[in-house]
């Protein structure tokens, strides 16, 4: 390979370390070339780009990129799997290891999980987890479990205020009062200055002076004196 060739790949495969923070190795001495375009062609499915790569132009750009933790990986033949922004990890992790069942020769050496170095046997543990889409319907029903438990004890005290509410309303009608009480503004007084249940305890204000007394008849009309006589 020519120098100019070797700092296009050093350069590439440095791009690809800063940019993709997840990444899996693994040992495909042994896959046939239809293998390794087919894992390649399922893992891209998934989102991770894969790369049969010379570990001596690896380590270089892995100096480069700052990817230290990678530099104990590369021993042997080495392919990685680079995780994309969107990709899914699971998934990924499910196909190096379906491949690695399946073919008998590719070897999950470990990985970069978000930055920090993973070992072949944390590779195989996400290869057993649920989907992504059944591992964030999982995540949110744990998530809003909490928020079930907030929102009865807030609506606890409010069904005590509506069972006090409808027991004072039974009270008022059993007392004659059929009507439903009117709400008025909190903190302001009663109309009149007067509370309704103490309404008919007012004494009847004493007529005008000079008027003659009236008096009122079984229904309910009102007569002077004279009409009485």
């Amino acid at each position: 390979m020519k120098k100019e060739d070797k700092e296009r790949v050093v350069a590439e495969l440095t791009e690809l370390l800063r940019t993709s923070p997840t990444l899996m190795v693994a040992d495909y001495r042994g896959l046939t070339m239809p293998q390794i375009d087919e894992l390649r062609g399922r893992l891209l499915e998934h989102g991770a780009r894969f790369a049969v790569v010379k570990n001596t132009l690896t380590r270089r750009a892995a100096e480069a990129a700052g990817a230290d933790a990678l530099l104990a990986l590369l021993e042997g033949p080495t392919a990685i799997a680079f995780l994309e922004a969107e990709g899914d990890l699971v998934s990924v992790a499910k196909a190096l290891a379906d491949s690695a069942r399946e073919t008998r020769v590719l070897a999950i050496r470990g990985g970069i999980l978000d930055g920090r170095p993973v070992e072949a046997g944390d590779v195989e543990e996400l290869a057993k987890l649920p989907p992504a889409d059944v591992l964030r319907s999982q995540v949110l029903g744990a998530v809003t479990a909490p928020l079930t438990n907030i929102v009865a004890l807030f609506s606890a005290p409010l069904q005590d205020l509506y069972g006090l509410l409808d027991a004072r309303i039974e009270q008022l009608r059993e007392q004659g009062d059929t009507s439903e009480p009117e709400s008025q503004p909190s903190g302001s007084e009663p109309q009149g200055g007067v509370e309704p249940a103490a309404a008919a305890d007012v004494e009847t204000p004493e007529p005008p002076s000079g008027s003659e007394p009236q008096s009122e008849n079984e229904t309910g009309e009102t007569q002077t004196e004279e009409e009485e006589q």
